[in-house]
């Protein structure tokens, strides 16, 4: 059960939905009609494919080997930690560099590597990049570590 109410965020009224959680109270910020999108816009036009039992039995395999708690201290806001940086070396008034763009990644088919993959085939070759941690810090940039959403 849950109780729903109105708050104020940023100039902006939000509907919220307040559940009791252990001894505290969870907040969840709905959306109005009006902030939803109807999904035909944006899947209508992907084809409709018909996955073999070979396939649901591979992602089935993936899912279940690689499935786990979720730990959130498994992971860090990069970009905040970025800011903070820079933030502090600016302050200390050290000279701050301007860092290029990396090229952006090749995107990959999943459903088509997955169909190499059940067949023991193995992508095409491509040109390899050193994995991120190798990189040197003086390489990244802040800005390719933002939040997804």
């Amino acid at each position: 059960m849950v109780g729903i109410g109105r708050i104020v965020f940023t100039t902006r009224e939000h509907t919220i939905a307040l559940e009791a959680r252990g001894k505290g109270i969870l907040g969840v910020t709905l959306r109005y009609p009006y902030e939803l999108r109807d999904e035909r816009k944006y899947f209508d036009d992907i084809p409709s494919e018909r996955v073999t039992k070979d396939m649901l039995d591979l992602a089935a395999h993936i899912i279940k080997t690689k499935s786990g708690h979720f730990d959130p201290e498994k992971f860090e806001d990069h970009y905040e930690r970025a800011l903070k940086e820079l933030l502090r070396k600016k302050d200390r008034g050290e000279k701050i560099e301007v860092t290029h763009d990396r090229e952006p990644a090749k995107v990959i088919n999943l459903m088509e590597a997955l169909r190499r993959s059940a067949k023991g085939q193995h992508a095409p070759h491509s040109r390899r990049r050193r994995p991120a941690h190798h990189r040197t810090r003086k390489t990244r940039s802040p800005a390719r570590h933002r939040k997804a959403g």
